[in-house]
């Protein structure tokens, strides 16, 4: 059974664990960096989730955060640019349904995934996205109705 979250759109109190969680979401697949390109990942997720906090929303249970979710404007549609989930909180469908609630309200979404991301690109394939460019690490994907 989906445990239930709601999501809450996040403020300024909560900048730094979406920094957190940001910083987890790329090092998870990052190797190998050095320490001029951590630099720069990591002042580029503080000004980026400074400057996208009104885009945010945090995934609740309980009255405590567990994950976030960062849904922009791309193009004619949307773009899923971060979908965060505490790891004690993955795979119970929250993710899946937060992502179904998504393409259901939108008719085009985009997002990004990095290559190693075995079990999401399934899913997403799994929800009718498709890939539409990809990079050394990453693909490009895209549902439409």
């Amino acid at each position: 059974m989906l445990m239930k979250y709601k999501l809450v759109k996040a403020k300024d109190k909560d900048i730094n664990k979406l920094i957190e969680y940001k910083k987890r979401t790329i090092y998870e697949y990052s190797h190998n960096l050095s320490n001029e390109e951590i630099n720069k990942i990591n002042n580029y997720i503080k000004n980026e989730v400074i400057k996208l906090l009104d885009y945010y929303c945090n995934i609740i249970i309980d009255n405590q955060i567990i994950g976030c979710v960062l849904l922009t404007n791309k193009d004619e549609g949307k773009l899923l640019d971060e979908i965060y989930i505490e790891e004690k909180y993955r795979n119970k469908g929250i993710g899946t349904d937060i992502i179904k609630n998504i393409i259901n309200n939108n008719d085009i979404v985009y997002l990004w995934v990095y290559k190693e991301n075995i079990k999401a690109i399934s899913l997403y394939k799994k929800l009718g996205f498709n890939i539409i460019e990809e990079t050394d690490t990453r693909y490009y994907m895209k549902y439409k109705k």
